[in-house]
């Protein structure tokens, strides 16, 4: 699926993705995978449903979902690069996302965000009923950790 509009590209096919920018952007600019190691973005690539928004051959936005194409998708690494954004590229994205076709009739979409509750809120996401029932095992700065150690 390939979407062209205002000099962008918007795709999900993942042989465009370039992973090197990927991998610069969440490990320098993210906060939730600060220092992530390139090999776990390239392995994340491979092993998820992406997306990208391409401006000739620049990546400037990326994300990906976290899928079983049946029942649950889990948003994530989800960015555009700081000098593209308030052009409508994280809605135009979004829209294609939700309605890709490998992603309909899902009993969950899911996704966590420090800041961009405004953005996913006119998607339909809201915060999660009963997150009480809601469990994980969370391992805090892990990839600053193992960079520190070596």
């Amino acid at each position: 699926m390939e979407i062209k509009e205002n000099g962008f590209i918007f795709s999900d096919d993942r042989n465009l993705v370039d992973a090197k920018a990927v991998h610069q952007y969440l490990s320098i600019s993210s906060y939730w995978a600060k220092d992530i190691p390139f090999d776990l973005v390239k392995r994340s690539i491979e092993n998820s449903l992406c997306f990208g928004i391409y401006k000739g051959q620049q990546q400037v936005g990326f994300a990906r979902w976290i899928t079983d194409k049946a029942t649950f998708a889990y948003l994530c690494d989800v960015y555009v690069l700081d000098e593209f954004r308030g052009l409508g590229l994280s809605k135009k994205l979004m829209s294609l996302m939700l309605f890709h076709p490998d992603l309909q009739g899902l009993r969950r979409y899911q996704l966590a965000t420090l800041d961009a509750h405004g953005l996913y809120e006119q998607f339909g996401f809201k915060a999660i009923e009963h997150p009480e029932r809601q469990m994980g095992i969370v391992f805090k700065d892990l990839y600053s950790k193992a960079k520190d150690a070596n």
